[in-house]
């Protein structure tokens, strides 16, 4: 039983990576831990606004049957934005057998990080969060104002230090939040949006990194309502502005602690290449996980920080996948494809399942570029929604990296969302994405 614990949650993520599940008392505590808190399977795959998927077979196929709420082993986590005893405890879905439950997104990444822990690796990955603090307080969300001023900001200021400065006292909540909840935060910078920062999240083990960043984005939002605030991971809640990106850089250790990917120079090993030419061959078909709703796709135009084309190369930041300059142990892979808005569980599963496919493969990338990726002459990727949900309902590489199950009903999810937002005038779509993604 943690001390003076007054409220608990339970949750886990749904394919849109929102917290699903249930408000316990403090002495629930014990059955939580036990893992006999239900919930029905359904609820992971509901759609962006919260209802059952039309023709959804885990609803009255099943009768809407009950998984079982599994605690993840991180523990019960505080969420000071509420208060200072109230707990959380993150959770993944299994069915009534106790087996794993294939639509769980959290799930999806734990079987592409088994295909890893059979070769003796482990998988190291860290997150760059990039978000806008937003005032919603009108009709419509606009820029920000300067706490210090009380007058909106204007035009870009990046890395600004009299930016953050202007921002501390949230910047100190933010950080407070972060130690508490043993999300290991690391630099903040102001981006190139107006109103826009990025929180970078040290390196942990795959798994690991991913809980961060998905209680991290809970935070977030927490945190900055206490300041009278909106924060969002929306891609692009300002049409004139920067796009929000999620970057996730990643590299593979053996059993030795060894990186597999080093040989001792800057370009990195065959391992590495083969795992790039994975990535760059399951693009393409993964963009509905890195672009995964209607407004992702405002984002992916040339010219906004933004890669649009499967490409790759060496200290790059127009590629989509970069290989970042630094001593030859700690190389890695940078992926810089997904908005703000994905679900990072999902995220890293395409990403690091499309990477030991290469490997096992022994894939063959093209070679790597040299100067601005939007001049040239390169696969582009799918750039609307429709497209990405049937191209990734029907690629063999994403079959061989997600269970049908989750396809199946990811696919659903998305035909559901894409139908019902065209019955809504795009300047009110901020009202479905603000908080949600």
């Amino acid at each position: 039983m943690l001390p003076d614990l007054s409220s608990l949650r339970i949750a886990a993520s749904d394919l849109n990576g929102r917290m699903r599940g249930k408000r316990l008392p403090a002495d629930f505590m014990r059955k939580v831990e036990n893992g006999a808190v239900r919930m029905p399977l359904s609820v992971l795959n509901v759609d962006i606004w919260g209802a059952d998927i039309d023709n959804n077979p885990l609803v009255f196929e099943t009768g809407d049957r009950d998984g079982y709420m599994q605690p993840t082993g991180r523990g019960a986590v505080p969420m000071p934005w509420l208060s200072d005893d109230a707990y959380l405890m993150p959770a993944t879905m299994l069915k009534e057998d106790q087996t794993p439950f294939e639509g769980d997104p959290r799930r999806a990444l734990e079987r592409v990080l088994e295909r890893y822990t059979a070769k003796g690796w482990e998988v190291r990955a860290a997150a760059e969060m990039e978000f806008y603090l937003v005032d919603d307080s009108g009709e419509t969300p606009v820029q920000v104002k300067n706490p210090r001023t009380g007058r909106a900001l204007v035009g870009a200021n990046i890395l600004s230090l009299a930016e953050l400065d202007a921002f501390e006292p949230f910047f100190n909540s933010l950080y407070r939040a972060c130690d508490m909840m043993d999300i290991p935060a690391q630099t903040a910078i102001s981006e190139v949006g107006t109103g826009q920062f990025e929180i970078d999240i040290n390196h942990r083990e795959a798994m690991e990194a991913a809980d961060n960043a998905w209680l991290f984005k809970t935070m977030v939002k927490g945190i900055a309502r206490q300041h009278n605030m909106a924060a969002t991971f929306m891609p692009k809640p300002f049409a004139g502005d920067a796009g929000t990106g999620l970057h996730v850089h990643f590299s593979v250790v053996d059993a030795d602690g060894n990186n597999v990917f080093d040989d001792g120079s800057e370009e990195g090993n065959d391992t590495l290449r083969h795992a790039v030419a994975g990535c760059l061959e399951a693009m393409r078909a993964s963009t509905l996980v890195f672009a995964p709703h209607g407004p992702s796709y405002d984002r992916i135009v040339p010219g906004e920080h933004a890669p649009i084309s499967v490409c790759w190369g060496y200290e790059n930041r127009t590629a989509a996948i970069r290989i970042p300059a630094g001593p030859p142990a700690g190389r890695r892979i940078e992926h810089r494809i997904a908005g703000g808005d994905t679900n990072i569980y999902l995220h890293l599963a395409a990403v690091l399942g499309a990477a030991i496919d290469g490997i096992e493969r022994k894939a063959t990338p093209p070679a790597p570029i040299t100067g601005n990726a939007y001049e040239g002459a390169h696969p582009e990727l799918v750039t609307n929604w429709n497209d990405a949900i049937d191209l990734f309902e029907n690629d063999p590489l994403i079959a061989q990296i997600f269970h049908p199950r989750l396809i199946e009903n990811l696919v659903m999810t998305k035909r559901q969302e894409l139908r019902l937002l065209a019955d809504i005038p795009p300047e009110d779509h901020w009202m479905t994405y603000l908080e949600t993604v």
